[in-house]
């Protein structure tokens, strides 16, 4: 059972207690006038109206039409029951009808039983307070709970948009690496492309078995090229601008990264371990985006901050570890929407790593990523 439903049910036992008080209440006032002579009628016009109040189906129109007519009879006696009217209706936005069953009940009980007649002994007072208090009660409490529903659908909102946001982050990462494997693998089939071709031209110096394989691979990388357009071209998304091959990071190494911040006047410190070849393709362009938005969030959240930047190709792990030190807020600093994270880590797991984003103490920042490589990849050389 949830807390949903427990509370339904706190709320239902609770207004069924309250019911049964005023109408143990309403018998207990039966039994004081005219010397409990009304003591049966009194009772069970009280509990056929404590049945409307409390059953669901009832409760509109039924139960404000009972109660009203008990009321406009019986007088004070039945007035806290018209109160619970009062407060029902005022708390489902229903003023008017509020308003108009206290008004018949009051103004029909001018003819009512002279006995438990509210404008008698000024008792109309009493009647008008109580009836004025449940009133303004229900209003009250009918907006606390429609200003709590608009606040749960708020909420419910803003979890479902950024749960989108996070998708589209995703999403967009994801192209972005096929974007960016589709420049490498292009680039290297137009080398076999172009060196296989060029042995095509000399085929007359070659065996021929050897020249019709050449032929068939130039023709296979060719093909293989045309593939991967259409497929990139299948992939792309409309409106969008593509990025120019020499800021793709398939073309750039790191360290040229580090010198453009460092150009910038940012304060950044890189050491390295190993050589980019030693690592896939996969995990370069990995390092490459960890690097830039580390870069980008220091910038934009610890200006001035001193940046270090620690990398390492051998296998047979991948490493990239970058910190920053404490610093003032930057330039955009305090839009922060975190989507850059969720891009890397949908990165890095596709290849199968793991990637630690968080407070380093001290108001430091740490971005670290550990990429294993392929099976069939060589160590060349141990660690230190």
């Amino acid at each position: 059972m949830n807390r949903s439903t427990v509370s339904r049910w706190s709320a239902a036992f609770g207004r069924a207690a309250i019911v049964a008080l005023f109408v143990l209440i309403t018998a207990m006032n039966g039994v004081t006038i005219s010397d409990g002579r009304y003591l049966v009628p009194v009772t069970a016009s009280a509990v056929v109206c404590a049945v409307a109040l409390l059953v669901p189906r009832l409760r509109w129109p039924v139960g404000p039409f009972l109660v009203t007519a008990a009321t406009a009879w019986w007088g004070w006696l039945t007035l806290m029951l018209l109160a619970i009217v009062m407060f029902d209706l005022a708390v489902d936005r229903r003023t008017k009808a509020a308003v108009g069953c206290a008004g018949v009940a009051l103004t029909a009980n001018l003819l009512g039983l002279p006995a438990s007649r509210i404008w008698a002994e000024q008792r109309y007072v009493a009647a008008l307070f109580v009836l004025l208090f449940a009133f303004v009660a229900g209003l009250w409490l009918g907006g606390r709970r429609r200003l709590m529903q608009a606040l749960s659908a708020d909420v419910e909102h803003l979890r479902v948009e950024a749960q989108l946001r996070e998708e589209a982050a995703r999403v967009m990462e994801r192209s972005r690496i096929a974007a960016e494997m589709h420049d490498v693998l292009a680039h290297r089939l137009s080398l076999i492309a172009l060196h296989t071709g060029v042995l095509v031209t000399r085929s007359d110096t070659l065996p021929a078995p050897v020249a019709e394989r050449l032929g068939l691979l130039r023709t296979a990388s060719a093909e293989a090229l045309a593939d991967l357009r259409d497929v990139l071209g299948a992939l792309h998304e409309p409106h969008t601008t593509p990025v120019p091959a020499a800021l793709t990071p398939a073309v750039r190494d790191v360290q040229e990264l580090v010198d453009e911040a460092r150009a910038a006047g940012q304060r950044v410190g890189m050491t390295t371990q190993g050589h980019p070849e030693q690592a896939p393709t996969t995990h370069r362009l990995a390092v490459y985006r960890i690097v830039q938005e580390a870069l980008t969030n220091a910038r934009k959240h610890a200006d001035g901050a001193l940046v270090t930047v620690h990398v390492d190709y051998r296998p047979p792990t991948t490493l990239v570890e970058v910190t920053n030190t404490a610093g003032t807020p930057g330039e955009g600093g305090s839009v922060d929407s975190g989507y850059g994270l969720i891009g890397l880590r949908e990165r890095v797991s596709a290849l199968g790593g793991h990637l630690d984003a968080g407070p380093a103490g001290a108001g430091a920042w740490r971005l670290a990523a550990r990429i294993p490589h392929p099976v069939g990849i060589e160590q060349n050389g141990p660690r230190t």
